[in-house]
Formats: structure tokens, sequence, C-alpha cells
């Protein structure tokens, strides 16, 4: 399941449930659907990437956790069907959504992702691939988890909420960089072309520290006319000390910490930015 990839899926939705708040009080249901609908997909995702790349050979040789396909610990037909398990667990919680606030046309969305979800590392020409993993990344764990949940809440829509997104797309590709990061040269000689290995080493550690700092100084602009989400800014005190040691060149295992920090940077950005949209009568308007 990789939950340390899972604040990914969490964070964006308590931005979007927080985002709602502020608007009006959120209906809990429909938060709480929303929030089985963001992790079962990832859930669904990481159990499809383990059977695609496991398929493939692409996880043979690892410098981070096991796969269940790539080192023989489970059938590839056991871990297909767990995914295809998540994702209809993913789809049912959505159709229920779409029945409650009648926007039926939310479904071909939910359909569009877990679409983008398969063909990250599987299918015939998928597209992670070809160096363009972030991009379904931060559609999916970024526009669609943030802003999809802010409207099936609260049926609106805000320019913050659209801003908080675009930060929770960053840090979502942040993850995947420290990830690709740590399996840079296996993945090159496995012929996947991630993001990482097109762009080398040195520049892909670049995009890992513009990702997580342009995150943080997203803030700013969220923050014009209610400062109290400047609390935010809290998430940079980690944030620094991943990004100097992704700047440091640290390799193999160390990464692994990196890329769980990131989650955890990621969590506590979700949830601070999540109580401080909602605003919760704790600071003023």
């Amino acid at each position: 399941m990789r939950l340390r990839t899972l604040p990914a899926s969490v964070a964006p939705v308590l931005v979007g449930i927080g985002a709602a708040w502020q608007l009006a009080q959120p209906d809990w249901k429909r938060a709480g659907l929303a929030l089985v609908v963001a992790v079962t997909m990832q859930v669904g995702a990481n159990f499809a990437n383990d059977y695609s790349d496991g398929m493939r050979g692409t996880d043979s040789q690892r410098q981070g956790p096991q796969r269940l396909v790539g080192s023989g610990s489970a059938r590839p037909a056991a871990v297909k069907a767990a995914a295809i398990l998540a994702f209809t667990l993913s789809g049912a919680a959505g159709l229920y959504l779409c029945y409650l606030t009648g926007h039926w046309w939310l479904a071909a969305i939910g359909l569009a992702c877990v679409l983008l979800a398969w063909t990250y590392t599987g299918g015939r020409r998928p597209y992670g691939y070809a160096g363009l993993g972030e991009v379904g990344v931060f559609i999916c764990f970024g526009l669609v988890a943030t802003l999809g949940t802010m409207y099936v809440v609260a049926s609106q829509l805000t320019w913050r909420a659209g801003i908080a997104a675009i930060a929770m797309g960053l840090l979502a590709c942040a993850i995947l960089m420290a990830n690709n990061l740590r399996d840079l040269a296996t993945d090159k000689a496995a012929g996947k072309k991630t993001l990482a290995v097109r762009l080398g080493n040195k520049r892909a550690r670049l995009v890992y520290q513009i990702e997580v700092w342009l995150a943080m100084l997203l803030v700013v602009p969220m923050a014009v006319g209610r400062w109290h989400l400047l609390v935010v800014l809290l998430a940079a005190l980690p944030t620094a000390k991943l990004a100097g040691a992704v700047n440091d060149g640290v390799r193999g295992q160390d990464l692994v910490t990196v890329l769980r920090g990131t989650g955890q940077v990621q969590l506590m950005y979700g949830i601070l930015l999540g109580l401080a949209l909602a605003n919760l009568n704790l600071w003023p308007t």
C-alpha cells in the first residue's frame, strides 16, 4: 500500500474540506466519502504500479522497499486483484457522491483518474516511463483531490482553493521525485525514463527543491487579506532540512527518509492550511 506516500491523497482532501468550511458548515458525509475516494484511488494506483512494474521486471533490483511482484512475495494476479478492488471501492464511493450532489459529470473525472493511475506504468505505452508521471500526479492528487473535495462539499470553488490545489500538486510531485531519485540508477537500467532519469541526478534534485519551496511560497498570495494563513509556513522548517539533504546529494536509504519526510511535510501543510482556511472562529476574517 506504500503507506508513507498516502499523505499525497489525505492532505489535499483536508485542504478541500477546510476551503469548503470557509464558506459554510461542511457536509461531513460528503467530506468522508471524498477522503475514501482519494485514499482508495491512491492505494489502487500503488498496487497497479507494483503489478505493472513487476511484470516488466523494473522492480527486480531496488534500493528501496521490496515490491510484491518484483520480489516474488505475492502472485501478480493477487496484486492486480488488489488494485482492481481498491479502484472499485473508490468508484463506488465516487458514484455515491455523484448521487448525493447530483453532479453525475464528476464520474467522468473519476474514470479519467483511474485511467491515469493504471496507465502510469501499465498498458503498452505507460506515460510514467516517458517522464510524464508528475503530470498525472499533479492532476489527480493536486487539482482533482483538492478542488474536487471542495466542490462536492460546498458546490463552490474559490481562488484560494485553486492556489492551494497547485501547492498540493507540487508537494505530491516532490514525493514522486524523491521516490524516483532513489530509484534513478535502477530505473535507468530498466529503461524506465522517469523525469528524474531524463533530467539527470543534479537537475532532478534542483526540481525537487523548486517544488517544495514553491509550494511554501504559494502561501503568501493565499494569505493576502487573511494573514493567519501564514501559519502554514511552519511547514517550511522541516522542508528546509529535506531540501538541504537533497541538495547535499544524499542517496540510497537516506532518500527513503526524504521520501517519508516529504509526505509528512505535505500532511503538516495540509492540516495547517485546512484549519486556517476553515477559520474555525480562531482568527479574524
